[in-house]
């Protein structure tokens, strides 16, 4: 198994990006397969609170995760929050999603977060099982507020 280097996605990264993309929203939503969008891909890349590391083995990108540097206004500290990871299918269960949480937690330490959240869906098994092994339950719960129905009120 060849080694992975897991790093900060740049808009070169793109072109790779799109597809996992993609690959991330079919997997999740189900239905018909979500063409990849490189325009899209480039708009994360370029997003001012949305950062992106990317796990590659022989230069090909087969994973990414999503996250936001916040404030946690109770502390004054700062947390980052994982927003989306994703392990190309070839590629699971060989610790990778679990390295680039490694690198954010190092990220983490070197930002002094008090802490990295989670988000994850609670149907999605693999992520919940890798979040049972390598983090906490928290006393919070997650809801969401669909903006597009109150929009119509």
């Amino acid at each position: 198994m060849s080694t992975t280097d897991i790093r900060t996605l740049g808009p070169d990264d793109a072109h790779q990006l799109a597809p996992l993309i993609a690959e991330n929203a079919q997997a999740l939503r189900r239905g018909a397969p979500r063409r990849p969008d490189e325009y899209y891909a480039e708009r994360i890349l370029g997003d001012k609170t949305a950062e992106v590391v990317g796990a590659f083995q022989g230069g090909q990108l087969i994973g990414f995760a999503v996250y936001f540097d916040l404030p946690e206004l109770i502390t004054g500290l700062r947390i980052g929050q994982l927003d989306d990871i994703y392990v190309h299918p070839d590629f699971r269960n060989h610790g990778i999603g679990r390295e680039m949480i490694e690198t954010l937690v190092e990220e983490g330490h070197k930002r002094g977060w008090l802490h990295l959240r989670w988000l994850v869906p609670g149907k999605n098994a693999p992520a919940v099982a890798l979040y049972e092994k390598i983090a906490e339950p928290d006393h919070r719960k997650s809801y969401v507020i669909p903006i597009d129905r109150i929009a119509g009120d």
